[in-house]
């Protein structure tokens, strides 16, 4: 079980920020903003990117799912449900994404700083809630889960083979580790509990080709809807080199949850099923078009660079909390192989003689 975060992996999200925050703690400061997330997560994904769109300074600290940092009573002490992302700012603890992200818009709208969200009550902003409301009702977790449990559903997927097994294992794993981390934390217990039944229940529900087949099957009518909002824009704004998003010429809210919910199906598999080769020809220029964006850059980057960026953070930070043992093993494998050599010298040496 992994450890309490140390001081040095926090100054890794930020190292000019000197006073940062410890897991589990509140630091006052109306200016100060701290997201806990995982760089995989899609809900995590989604916040960062509506932060990084409104050019917000925030101190980042990456939660590790797969080392099941999101599972430990600091982190469960800040969010009971276990779940990722979590937004700290002053006094206000956010848990859910789309809240965080309206605390975003609300509390960060001072000259300078893009809206997401129009005025409320225009015609625009009824626009951007409908189509967040649509976006966010996806069950993107259970597409996840099972694109990797059924890759036969996909297409051109960058999951690697491998990973159905590791997830099946992982998950009956994580429902062994709820149970002893309840019995531990006597304090947490009912929030464990709780959340070993949801896994449970999630598993059951994402290895379900039915339930898969019938989310697909959703999907393609959001899709439809996306598809004919977009040709709207297009005949609203003929002239070449005048772009719009989803909702007009500007960039929204509804354009975070859009942009991330077509990188996390091309990373499935699932890009070729709903866009492309004729089909959906404005979702696929949309897609092409948001990934050149900037602060789409920075936090998803390109979609062959997603195992890459999930991978390396997880093998570093095993690496640093293991560091005496895999110092130990490196110099005596050093060891072994300069005995050896020296060794295998001078037996060429006692040979030479002989001959």
């Amino acid at each position: 079980m992994a450890s309490e975060p140390s001081s040095d992996i926090l100054d890794e999200q930020n190292e000019s920020d000197q006073d940062a925050l410890l897991p589990g703690t509140i630091h006052p400061g109306p200016s100060k903003l701290t997201l806990y997330h995982w760089t995989q997560s899609f809900n995590s994904q989604k916040v960062r990117l509506a932060i990084a769109e409104k050019g917000l300074r925030c101190e980042e600290y990456n939660v590790s799912l797969p080392l099941s940092e999101h599972n430990e009573p600091w982190f469960m002490r800040l969010n009971p449900t276990g779940e990722v992302p979590v937004l700290v700012h002053g006094d206000n603890v956010l848990c859910e994404p789309t809240q965080i992200m309206d605390y975003l818009e609300q509390n960060f709208n001072h000259e300078g700083t893009p809206r997401l969200v129009p005025e409320e009550g225009s015609t625009y902003y009824h626009r951007v809630q409908h189509y967040r409301e649509l976006l966010d009702s996806l069950q993107m977790d259970a597409y996840t889960h099972g694109c990797i449990l059924h890759p036969e559903i996909t297409v051109d997927s960058h999951i690697p083979a491998y990973a159905a097994t590791c997830i099946r294992t992982q998950i009956g794993n994580r429902q062994s580790e709820l149970k002893k981390l309840a019995e531990q934390n006597p304090e947490l217990k009912d929030a464990y509990i709780a959340k070993q039944r949801r896994l449970k229940s999630k598993l059951f529900d994402h290895d379900n080709m039915k339930y898969l087949q019938k989310l697909l099957e959703e999907l393609d009518g959001v899709m439809d809807q996306v598809e004919t909002e977009l040709q709207r824009r297009v005949e609203e704004t003929p002239e070449e080199g005048s772009p719009s998003w989803l909702c007009g010429d500007f960039f929204s809210m509804a354009d975070v949850s859009l942009a991330v919910t077509l990188h996390r199906l091309k990373f499935l598999g699932l890009s070729r099923r709903y866009w492309g080769n004729g089909r959906r020809a404005n979702v696929e220029s949309y897609y092409e078009r948001v990934v050149e964006r900037p602060a789409f850059s920075r936090v998803l980057g390109h979609v062959n660079n997603i195992l890459i960026s999930a991978v390396l953070p997880v093998a570093f930070r095993v690496a640093r909390k293991n560091a005496p043992v895999i110092l130990g093993t490196t110099l005596l494998i050093g060891v072994l192989g300069g005995a050896t050599y020296i060794a295998f010298l001078y037996m060429k040496k006692r040979l030479n003689v002989f001959s």
